[in-house]
């Protein structure tokens, strides 16, 4: 068993720190409003048929190829904020002379410790790290798998500056070298400057572990990104709740939104958005223009992986919400408006 893929251990001095958050409850974080974060056991068996039956068929045909990285576009001084999208989450966004990647999850496979993969639908991620430009602040909403990758982390400490983590997160990174005085740690509402961007810590309903022992023991949520010329949201992992409406009206609105979008299902409703939830709480958030993340990288839910982006986009066009989908690995801007359904190749 590779025991180095759970991270770091709570020790009696991390709990004593982490029970300084009021979202510190009996011995765990706790959700904004009550949360199922479990499947009843009456429902297992269903859920196990559901999870790998038709497993292969759900994924795409081939692999969905990564676009190369476009290092002069993305770097370039005039505009506005520009952005890689790698699939699932893992997000490279260049904003206000600053390099940020979100929850960079470059890895081929998204259940290290289970004894079947999990295999990413493009190759090659973890390669393209090489080509990245150095990472001015590297951010993680949780410390699920399909969020933070060991892998990853390692080809990506010898070019990055500075991390900002969930709280709790922070010993998970120093467990795998990381300079502990090199991560900020947030706990929900905390925000800092760093560099000319405020970045603040924005509730979501989810939860949070790496092995069996450790559940809802590191926070888990998303990120506001403010500076003179604009406002991002990513809305972290999450299901839907009146946090949206909160973060809606503390920030008064983005200009843009990456929201969480697939990897559903009915038995854990409350811990991820479907896609039309995913419209309706950037509504709820006041985004003026989304775009769908959390999809077109892993099978983790027994839905069809196309699934998640045709309803997004159906529920998007019926509310006349503004959006946009690149393919993976594109260097976008925030002001962009074309795209293509390129999905339906795969």
């Amino acid at each position: 068993m590779p025991f180095h893929q759970f991270g770091g251990k709570v020790t009696s001095g991390l709990e004593d720190h982490y029970r300084k958050s009021e979202n510190w409850k009996n011995g765990r974080f706790q959700n904004l409003q009550p949360t199922n974060l479990g499947i009843d056991l009456k429902d297992f068996p269903k859920v196990l048929v559901q999870q790998f039956k038709g497993r292969s068929s759900r994924q795409p045909n081939r692999q969905i190829p990564m676009e190369s990285f476009d290092k002069a576009k993305f770097m370039e001084k005039a505009g506005r904020a520009r952005f890689a999208w790698y699939g699932h989450s893992a997000i490279l966004l260049r904003m206000s002379g600053m390099t940020i990647f979100i929850d960079p999850m470059m890895g081929p496979d998204a259940s290290p410790i289970a004894p079947f993969q999990t295999k990413r639908f493009s190759d090659g991620t973890l390669d393209m790290i090489d080509d990245l430009p150095e990472i001015d602040l590297l951010m993680m909403t949780h410390d699920h798998y399909d969020h933070l990758d060991l892998e990853s982390i390692r080809k990506l400490k010898a070019k990055t500056k500075r991390y900002a983590v969930a709280l709790g997160v922070k010993r998970h990174l120093v467990k795998w070298g990381v300079d502990a005085d090199l991560i900020d740690e947030f706990d929900w509402w905390q925000d800092r400057m760093i560099g000319s961007i405020q970045i603040t810590f924005t509730p979501s309903r989810h939860f949070s572990g790496r092995g069996l022992s450790d559940r809802a023991q590191t926070l888990w949520g998303g990120w506001v990104f403010q500076s003179s010329e604009e406002s991002i949201w990513f809305s972290g992992d999450g299901g839907f709740g009146d946090h949206f409406e909160e973060i809606g009206r503390r920030f008064g609105g983005f200009d843009f939104a990456f929201m969480e979008c697939g990897q559903y299902n009915e038995h854990w409703r409350q811990l991820h958005l479907f896609p039309d939830e995913s419209v309706i709480a950037s509504q709820k958030g006041l985004a003026k223009k989304i775009m769908p993340v959390h999809w077109a990288g892993f099978t983790l839910a027994p839905h069809h992986w196309k699934e998640p982006v045709e309803l997004f986009v159906q529920k998007a066009r019926e509310l006349e919400v503004d959006f946009i989908i690149p393919q993976i690995g594109q260097v976008r801007s925030i002001l962009d408006t074309d795209w293509e359904e390129w999905w339906l190749e795969y």
